[in-house]
């Protein structure tokens, strides 16, 4: 078989349907070939940047992702996504056509490169990056490919491979059987012994909990994490990352933890839990109240592929084959004392006739929100999100440890491709959307029908409450936001909003969504929910430390007192 027809092949296997990217010389053998072949899709993007948050969106609803690029230049703008893909730990392929073997063997200076004679620059800076890295040739094609694609779906990470250009078309001896997604056998005294541990455990405790992360998402593991809250009567509670992997009406879900900046109720239950299961708990200041987390001394932390119990630690095993026996091993539980439950607050009554506030907006958001949306939340005031209710089989879709301003929007179109008959609300500001706009054009050229809700507010509000309230430095070029659909495609049956009020605000929610939905919200610069003011002023706290300009008169956005 080709060697390109092979990596086609394999990447069809592993269920991926659709490959995000840009063209460019060095890759265009292998486009070719996909177009030839007819089965997988080709999601041209208007940047490398672009097509790596896109293959992120989708694998985290197809399980894996795919994005091609060009050497050099490719590779390395896509690397900021790929980046945030380790840091989530979200499987994504990345394949780079890279300059051909005989210019390697030869030692011919090509495009794209350096310049230098040395052709690893890009597959070191993808070390860094990347959980499996390699170039592929006519002689390790056949193992090289499979091991890559397998290393990203086994550990939730990117890989990266350099696939050169004159080798597409070469014939090699390939496996007959189709690629196989599947972990490896766990070690049966280790597997065994971790299950009835870990039951005895959770079994005999007088107040079990649990604590999610997200890789309880991406190891697929939801369903038997809340089998297991069911049988022990325990309470279940999510760290930011994890919003939405548990459903939010499930009787023992709890809320969210965040050590002093927890929902009400959940710190008490989870500090003092003298059994506290964690699922691939990674704490950053982010997702644990500036570090004022404190978890039991005896937590019991459970990875993708090993557990950590006391003294012991267990490898070689999976954290699904683990878990699925703990349910089916402990007995169920009847006799818990009832679980702290808070009454959720009351709606405040707001005048829809005043001007806009970011108050009026996230209870009207609240109020739109449906069962089964897939929900996006960029860096700033749209993380305002965390603090609503999500109804069942909703899925949130966020960069929480990596942060990178913008990827929500390549991620839209990722997770669109992914799941097309989906609700799909993108929920952003001005500053993060300006950063990645242009893919709103491969949105529109897909026909896809999403709702994209944009806060004008002039800046990035999120950096006025680290510093710089009033400063130009935190300041962006004000867009004609709602008119972007029809300028990038003039075509369009997109409807499209610009709200003042909180009535204007309402009346465009109504608008049905049988085409894409665009509502530019005008709001003031200053106009901050309290939340994300008091963790920007808290986290300057940590980046500046006593001696920070934050501290003089005026520097900061501060919430309400």
């Amino acid at each position: 078989m080709k060697i390109g027809d092979f990596l086609l092949r394999r990447l069809e296997e592993a269920g991926i349907r659709h490959l995000f990217g840009v063209p460019g010389d060095y890759n265009l053998t292998l486009l070719q070939q996909l177009h030839d072949a007819g089965r997988m899709r080709w999601i041209g993007t208007t940047g490398e940047l672009n097509a790596s948050y896109a293959a992120d969106g989708y694998a985290r609803l197809n399980g894996l992702g795919a994005l091609l690029v060009t050497n050099g230049v490719g590779p390395l703008s896509a690397i900021n996504g790929i980046g945030g893909s380790c840091a989530e730990h979200v499987p994504v392929i990345c394949i780079s056509g890279s300059i051909p073997l005989r210019s390697i063997d030869r030692g011919l200076g090509m495009h794209h490169t350096m310049a230098d004679g040395h052709w690893n620059h890009f597959l070191d800076a993808y070390k860094q990056v990347t959980a499996a890295q390699a170039r592929i040739t006519p002689r390790n094609a056949a193992s090289e490919i499979d091991r890559l694609i397998l290393t990203a779906w086994r550990e939730k990470l990117p890989v990266y491979m350099e696939f050169p250009s004159d080798i597409a078309y070469l014939d090699i001896e390939v496996p007959s059987a189709p690629l196989v997604l599947a972990e490896p056998p766990c070690d049966p005294e280790r597997l065994n012994s971790c299950i009835a541990t870990l039951a005895q455990h959770l079994s005999t405790a007088t107040s079990p909990a649990i604590l999610v992360d997200a890789d309880a998402d991406r190891f697929g593991v939801a369903p038997e994490l809340k089998e297991l809250a069911a049988k022990l009567q325990a309470p279940i509670a999510v760290i930011n990352a994890a919003k939405g992997v548990i459903d939010e009406s499930f009787p023992h879900y709890l809320g969210i933890y965040a050590g002093m900046a927890s929902e009400p109720g959940v710190r008490e239950l989870i500090e003092s839990s003298d059994c506290l299961l964690a699922i691939g708990y990674r704490p950053i200041e982010v997702t644990t109240g500036d570090f004022s987390a404190t978890l039991p001394a005896n937590t019991i932390h459970a990875r993708g592929h090993s557990v950590d119990i006391g003294h012991d630690n267990y490898q070689a095993v999976t954290l699904k084959e683990v878990l699925r026996g703990v349910v089916d091993a402990i007995p169920q539980m009847s006799h818990r004392p009832p679980r702290l439950k808070t009454a959720p607050a009351a709606a405040a009554h707001l005048d829809s006739h005043a001007k806009l506030t970011q108050a009026f907006y996230w209870q009207a958001i609240q109020g739109y929100l449906q069962p089964g949306d897939v929900l996006y939340v960029d860096n700033g005031t749209s993380f305002s999100l965390l603090g609503l209710k999500l109804p069942p089989k909703s899925t949130f879709i966020g960069s929480i440890n990596w942060g990178s301003i913008g990827y929500s929007v390549g991620a839209l179109l990722g997770a669109l491709t992914a799941a097309p008959d989906r609700r799909h609300l993108l929920l952003i500001g001005d500053g993060s959307f300006q950063v990645t706009a242009q893919e709103l054009s491969t949105i529109l050229r897909h026909d896809h029908k999403p709702v994209i809700l944009l806060i004008n507010n002039g800046g990035y509000t999120i950096e006025r409450g680290y510093l710089g309230k009033t400063e130009p430095y935190n300041d962006i070029a004000n867009w004609s936001y709602a008119d972007l659909p029809r300028v990038l495609r003039p075509d369009t049956s997109a409807r499209t909003f610009v709200v003042r009020t909180g009535a204007d605000l309402e009346k465009a929610l109504q608008a049905p969504n049988d085409s894409l939905i665009f509502i530019e919200s005008i709001m003031d610069a200053c106009d901050a929910p309290a939340a994300v003011s008091r963790s920007s002023n808290l986290g300057a706290e940590l980046d500046y430390g006593p001696t920070g300009p934050q501290h003089r008169e005026g520097m900061q956005l501060r919430p309400p007192a």
